[in-house]
């Protein structure tokens, strides 16, 4: 029986980078409630209570605040979520993504 022979060749990459980090931001605006705020920030960004109200006066205060910072995937999926349920409660909340 004859042997195969094959032209496979192993690649070996060496310019592995660690991924680019995204900084989300909440944004205020005069109508979404900071209750719904602070329930966001516990469930979509993992805050505790005492930390998702000082990050929520944050907001309050001086207009937008920063929630976190995440790969761009990540990012993504938790502006989509705070975003879907915020407007399931008819608030208008805004988060934004930005190169770190």
């Amino acid at each position: 029986m004859a042997q195969e022979q094959t032209n496979i060749r192993e690649r070996e990459r060496t310019d592995l980078r660690e991924p680019r980090k995204y900084m989300v931001y909440m944004h205020n605006d005069d109508f979404t409630s900071m209750e719904i705020v602070v329930l966001i920030l516990k469930q979509v960004f993992f805050y505790t209570e005492e930390k998702a109200e000082q990050l929520m006066l944050q907001v309050h205060h001086s207009d937008k605040a920063m929630v976190g910072v995440y790969t761009y995937d990540i990012a993504m999926s938790k502006v989509t979520k705070a975003t879907r349920m915020a407007r399931e409660q008819n608030y208008p909340l805004r988060l934004t993504l930005q190169p770190e």
